[in-house]
């Protein structure tokens, strides 16, 4: 009775940790690019009473008597499918369609890399994000620019004082694990031992990497009713593992009154 307590209790935290994930699942249901998560659950040690395939009288016993000592939560992983495009009248709104990410240089000069593709212009003409950190690839945008064309593979011109200007290309990044990458916030990702080196350079819609829509935006991968049902899920989960301890309690109680 003591051991269904106390593997209860572990179902009780797996589930109130999976809450969590889904809590910030919806909280970011309209934010650009938000990959979702997904909880791993995972069982913890067991005792073996009888060990399967054992010895009984002149038998052998099939299965055995292994009792599980509950639950824990084994890694919570980002899901990197696809989100919906979204048209917006901002020039540089990028969405990627497909494998990549968007470089961009943190204020301490380390690299970091992003889905979200909502920049903006500096005061000097630099392309950033909406926090004000520098995207790769783009040169500088000159004063006097009354048009900015992207291509789906990277190729980048204006139109300054009514004079067409090629610019450079733009690249994408990738990893061969992008479920490693670290999330820092601020729809920002960090390498990691686990994600692998970034694969730099890539050209948009070759190599395995995705083509760039200009004037689009990666809404959230999250689907709403999905999550809900997952929300339902995970509270029922946690009200029947409460009731185990409940009546692990009165079960306890009632051997107690006996020897007593």
């Amino acid at each position: 009775m003591e051991r269904a307590m106390w593997s209860a209790v572990t179902g009780m935290k797996a589930q109130e940790l999976s809450l969590d994930m889904i809590a910030n699942n919806l909280s970011n249901i309209n934010t650009t690019s938000f990959k979702g998560s997904r909880a791993n659950f995972q069982d913890l040690l067991y005792t073996v009473l009888r060990s399967p395939g054992a010895t009984s009288g002149e038998g052998q016993v099939p299965g055995g008597i292994q009792v599980g000592h509950g639950t824990r939560v084994a890694g919570i992983s980002k899901t990197f499918e696809q989100g919906p495009l979204v048209q917006t009248d901002n020039p540089l709104d990028i969405a990627v369609a497909g494998d990549g990410f968007f470089e961009v240089t943190l204020p301490d000069g380390t690299l970091a890399y992003t889905r979200d593709g909502s920049f903006r212009l500096s005061s000097g003409g630099e392309v950033v994000t909406t926090d004000g950190y520098r995207v790769s690839g783009f040169d500088t945008i000159e004063a006097g620019t009354t048009e900015i064309t992207i291509s789906p593979d990277g190729a980048l011109s204006t139109v300054v004082n009514g004079t067409q200007v090629s610019k450079g290309r733009l690249t994408l990044v990738r990893f061969v694990n992008p479920e490693g990458l670290r999330s820092i916030g601020k729809n920002l990702y960090k390498e990691t031992e686990a994600s692998g080196s970034a694969q730099t350079g890539l050209m948009p819609g070759t190599s395995g990497v995705g083509s760039l829509n200009q004037r689009y935006l990666e809404s959230s991968n999250i689907n709403a009713a999905e999550e809900l049902v997952n929300m339902i899920t995970t509270q029922r989960a946690y009200e029947a593992t409460s009731k185990v301890i409940r009546a692990s309690d009165e079960m306890m109680s009632m051997a107690n009154r006996l020897t007593g």
